[in-house]
């Protein structure tokens, strides 16, 4: 995401991470983590899934030895079949080889052995990865020839740790100093769009792999603030949560946050004294441990059971793992966080509103039940309702009364307030009145604060029979006996 402005110059990056830490720090500081309550499961599993198969993917040319400038989707199956006749055996064999060892490691801890060799099974099992890469190291260095290497590696890597210093507040492009403000301006709704894509990446991987535990995520923000602030401070790019190292330390058997300790630890101590080693590691093994963790990543039958129970949250599942593959995962994520509010703000704008009718003393009543919380976009649609009820009775048999109730727990809206006023109004042209019976003091009190009238239209009673009573109505029957039936 920030590759269109890295092009100018890498502080552009740097500036970005240092910046989106501070707006995800002060976003959580505000404890706005409720916000991510929005991501469903259906699309915690649609991105999990896009997001094993799109890396699985993009290590497909590393596993047979492919050169590859993309990791995305389609890009790396169309490098794939494209180039076929570039397929390096040694790299293919090592990497298929690697991958099924790893598979069948990952089973050896369940085999039923003596007590005394549970232990020593269960740890080869942990393992496994950190096994494949020493073995992939050593076959690539005793197997080489001079200079010619048996198998693509990783190649150099720097050794040492970047400068500590101050994020760059300015830079130098083509000998033309670009201010501050002028950098700002630059990045733009990058400033915006990647704060928000990191937190939900980053909570969306922590919901994936909660495991049932409950997800802090006002906490992770804080965290991923922090995390971006000081590596402006190390010219890092911006961070967030990383599925593929989070989907390797789970099948490893990571259970706490004191792997991550131990990682960055393991890594520091690396890049001081291990650099000249790591340069001898094949692609392919990487790649076999990576595609081995990420087959496990696909819940095959967590997309049954979203199936099975509701058929309509498929859908978000479904829009979640074609935007992930077939767009980005960063998009993806709020492709389907959009398509799961467009079904709650459907909802919302149309809820269950029951109408029946009643005659009370020769009167003919209109009972409205409205079942769910009423706000400002269901408030057109509950006057519609009830306008077209009560204007749809014959001559003769019109409804006097309309009694609105609602839940107990209920709260309203000014929007909603204002309908209500307005379709007082409109019900009075018929010669109808309208009651809001029994509503709690919530509720009651934006009538009440919103307009005079509502001492008029808020009612409360044991009965219907004593409403109408107060009210003083007319039968709705041109004549009519004791018993309430048309003579």
């Amino acid at each position: 995401m920030v590759q269109s402005h890295v092009s100018g110059s890498p502080d552009y990056a740097v500036l970005c991470c240092f910046l989106s830490g501070c707006i995800i720090l002060c976003l959580g500081l505000l404890n706005l983590g409720v916000l991510v309550r929005f991501i469903s499961i259906p699309v915690t599993t649609g991105f999990t899934m896009a997001a094993a198969i799109t890396i699985a993917s993009g290590q497909i040319n590393n596993l047979f030895g492919i050169r590859s400038t993309s990791n995305e989707f389609i890009a790396s199956w169309y490098n794939f079949f494209t180039h076929l006749n570039e397929i390096r055996m040694n790299d293919a064999a090592l990497g298929i080889t690697t991958l099924i060892i790893l598979l069948m490691m990952r089973k050896v801890k369940d085999l039923k052995c003596r007590r005394r060799y549970k232990m020593f099974t269960k740890y080869i099992s942990l393992s496994r990865n950190a096994l494949a890469v020493l073995v992939g190291i050593l076959l690539c260095y005793l197997l080489r020839n001079d200079d010619i290497l048996p198998f693509k590696v990783s190649g150099e890597i720097s050794p040492g740790l970047p400068p500590f210093e101050w994020p760059p507040f300015s830079t130098t492009v083509n000998g033309t100093i670009i201010p501050f403000k002028a950098m700002v301006s630059n990045l733009g709704a990058s400033l915006i769009s990647i704060p928000l894509i990191s937190i939900l990446e980053s909570v969306a991987i922590a919901k994936a792999f909660s495991k049932g535990r409950l997800v802090d995520a006002t906490q992770e923000m804080i965290a991923l603030g922090v995390s971006n602030i000081m590596g402006g401070f190390v010219s890092s790019m911006p961070i967030t949560g990383s599925f593929t190292r989070t989907a390797i330390n789970n099948s490893s058997g990571v259970k706490t946050p004191l792997g991550g300790a131990v990682t960055g630890t393991l890594v520091l101590m690396a890049l001081a004294f291990l650099t000249k080693t790591f340069y001898y590691i094949p692609k392919a093994t990487l790649a076999a441990i990576i595609i081995g963790a990420m087959i496990f990543m696909v819940e095959y039958d967590r997309v049954a059971e979203i199936w099975r129970s509701k058929k309509i949250d498929f859908l978000p599942f479904l829009v979640t793992v074609l935007a992930c593959l077939f767009w980005s995962l960063e998009y993806g994520i709020v492709a389907g966080i959009l398509a799961n509010m467009t079904f709650i703000l459907y909802k919302s704008a149309g809820p269950i509103i029951i109408i029946s009718k009643e005659e009370i003393n020769c009167v003919q009543i209109g009972i409205v039940e409205v079942m769910e919380t009423l706000c400002y976009s269901s408030a057109e649609y509950l006057k519609y309702q009830v306008m077209h009820f009560t204007s749809s009775q014959a001559e003769g048999n019109e409804i006097k009364l309309i009694i609105l109730k609602i839940q107990d727990n209920s709260s309203i809206d000014s929007s909603v307030a204002l309908n209500i006023l307005s379709l007082e109004k409109d019900l009075s042209m018929l010669e109808c009145r309208l009651v809001c019976w029994n509503w709690n003091v919530c509720a009651a009190g934006v009538i009440y604060r919103l307009h005079s009238r509502g001492n008029q239209l808020l009612k409360y009673g044991k009965s219907y029979t004593e409403l109408i009573n107060d009210l003083k109505l007319s039968p709705s029957f041109i004549t009519c006996d004791n018993e309430g039936s048309l003579k």
